[in-house]
């Protein structure tokens, strides 16, 4: 994508005009007609779908899992009794719904461009074009479903307005909200339609049998230049396959199955489509947990390629945000995201049994041993170490700015996040470095939880439906990559015979697994789960380790689900408000 940067940035420069999807004024870009002769000034309004894709928003301050030392953190004040129409962090309505008018620009004009004088390879660059753009418009309706889709007083699910054609100023703006399930099936054929007209990936290829049937007598020449791997990090039929997995598994989820025809069975068979390609859990990838610090993987990152654990990611640039943001203040951090105890809990110990359980020979004076080995690789516990020196990280009571509450960017639960963060940046004005990071979009680790916990829910713990693994079987890879039971064969995971019991299983590991990557906050609601758990930490004093309340949650039971912004119900009388809001 930074090949596309110089480009980019011209074209969102020259298109500020429409940036309000409500007032888009087409008619105020700089000439439009000349997108028909001028590739670069096309190519923007696509890529403007790609800059529109969101990062880590960091919503577990806002869940049982975190919480943030930033009293000004937006997740905070929603957490805290401060979520209203009118203030949400969590929306997505202008930013999907501005990036879906860019994209049916781009499908209205794209057949009137000339993008290459050969008319061969002219239409190829038509059916890429259109297959990206089709792709991402499922994905900023999966944004939109899962923010400010929900029951209106009515009883009926709503989604949001369809918008299939790009809006002028002869356009009827007061569009009513679509029924969920109208949404989903958009979602869906927006899908089919990328699947048909995109690669599996950008590949260059050598001879014409790696060519596809409908471009017989295209030279491997003419095809590589527009599916080679120049194109690498665009969108494809395969990252299309696995934003139709999450969008399954949302519409098959507790909060909104009884308004949708989408059932457990499509979100397994959605996943399994997706890890078929892979080789199923076989395929795990062995360093797949440890994706944000693999280094010597992402400092050979090139030429787009992704690491085995990324279906989908954001290109690799050099910062040190992630780390001036989290680290602790003795390593000249601020500290924001502090993991809750009650996250450091849901770890297992390392014969796999949950620390309630009374195999799992747990102490609760010595509570980091003998632990689920992700719990220190994601979270810094007392006496972890931390940071290209290896500091040790000392919590307890008058240990110093890193312990509880002892300066505004000391930790308020006891811990510190590792999660996200290279142990090789150094933030010491006296040698401070920068490293490579990227943004990791989709996961396998995420596909294969969606399949596990739909195929459970289909066909219960070992049922396999047509793909040769069940939920147990994936579980079983994640765990043991993890290096859980170890000893024992995961005697635990053995013992797990119900639906129901496999479920909490499932929930779990997807809890433990996708932790600060923007899924809780999520899961929570559509799983219709308890929002309101206090969020808790640790202190240790004098060698005795006791568990405090740090801070309360606010949600109501209207807050499974996202408000439509405030502004857009003023404007528009035809737009229903999600009930409770």
């Amino acid at each position: 994508m930074k090949r596309y940067l110089p480009i980019l940035l011209a074209a969102s420069l020259s298109l500020t005009g429409c940036a309000d999807l409500l007032e888009p004024e087409v008619e105020n870009l700089p000439g439009k007609d000349a997108m028909y002769k001028e590739v670069t000034f096309a190519q923007g309004f696509l890529l403007n779908g790609y800059t529109r894709l969101p990062g880590l928003p960091f919503n577990d301050v806002a869940t049982d899992d975190a919480v943030s030392n930033d009293k000004n953190n937006a997740f905070l004040k929603i957490a805290t009794g401060q979520w209203t129409a009118n203030y949400n962090p969590t929306d997505q309505w202008v930013n999907s719904m501005s990036a879906i008018q860019y994209l049916n620009t781009m499908l209205a004009e794209v057949d009137k461009v000339t993008w290459a004088t050969d008319p061969r390879a002219a239409q190829m660059f038509r059916d890429r074009i259109k297959g990206e753009a089709y792709g991402l418009r499922a994905f900023y309706m999966f944004q939109l479903l899962r923010a400010h889709g929900g029951w209106a007083s009515s009883g009926e699910l709503l989604g949001v307005p369809i918008l299939t054609k790009p809006q002028d100023t002869n356009s009827d703006f007061n569009q009513s909200r679509a029924t969920f399930e109208a949404c989903m099936q958009q979602l869906y054929s927006d899908i089919k339609q990328a699947e048909e007209l995109l690669p599996l990936d950008y590949e260059d290829v050598t001879s014409a049998s790696q060519i596809p049937a409908k471009y017989s007598g295209i030279s491997p020449e003419e095809y590589t230049r527009v599916f080679g791997q120049y194109s690498r990090l665009r969108l494809t039929a395969r990252i299309a396959k696995a934003i139709r997995a999450q969008a399954a598994l949302l519409a098959a989820s507790p909060a909104y199955r009884t308004g949708t025809t989408t059932t457990w069975i499509d979100a397994a068979n959605h996943a399994g489509e997706v890890l078929k390609l892979v080789g199923g859990p076989a395929r795990l990838a062995a360093n797949g947990g440890t994706w944000y610090d693999n280094r010597t993987e992402i400092n050979n990152l090139g030429a787009g390629i992704n690491p085995p654990e990324i279906l989908w990611r954001g290109d690799a640039s050099n910062s040190r945000n992630l780390e001036e943001d989290n680290y602790p203040p003795s390593l000249f951090g601020r500290g924001r995201v502090n993991p809750t105890q009650n996250l450091v809990d849901a770890f297992p110990m390392a014969n796999g049994y949950p620390i309630t359980a009374a195999a799992s020979e747990y102490r609760a004076q010595s509570p980091y041993t003998n632990r689920d080995p992700r719990l220190q690789r994601y979270i810094v516990v007392n006496n972890s170490t931390l940071g290209p020196s290896n500091t040790v990280i000392r919590t307890e009571t008058g240990a110093g700015n890193d312990a509880v509450n002892q300066i505004e960017t000391s930790t308020r639960t006891g811990y510190y996040l590792r999660k996200l963060l290279r142990q090789d940046v150094n933030l010491n004005p006296i040698g401070a470095n920068q490293q490579r990071h990227y943004t990791a979009r989709i996961r396998y680790t995420e596909i294969f939880l969606i399949y596990a916990e739909a195929a459970n829910e289909a066909w219960g713990p070992d049922g396999q439906g047509s793909f040769g693994f069940s939920a147990r079987d994936v579980i079983r890879a994640i765990r043991q990559r993890a290096g859980i039971g170890a000893n024992n064969g995961d005697a635990y995971l053995a013992s797990v015979q119900t639906q129901a019991d496999m479920r909490q299983l499932i929930r779990n590991e997807r809890r433990l697994e996708l932790c600060f990557e923007g899924f809780r906050f999520w899961d929570l609601r559509r799983w219709n789960e308890k929002l309101t758990e206090s969020a808790n930490g640790i202190r240790i004093t004098n060698g005795n380790y006791s568990i405090f309340p740090v801070e309360n949650r606010s949600f109501t039971a209207h807050m499974n689900h996202g408000p439509i912004p405030y502004g857009e119900m003023l404007k528009w009388k035809s737009l229903v408000q999600n009930k409770g809001w």
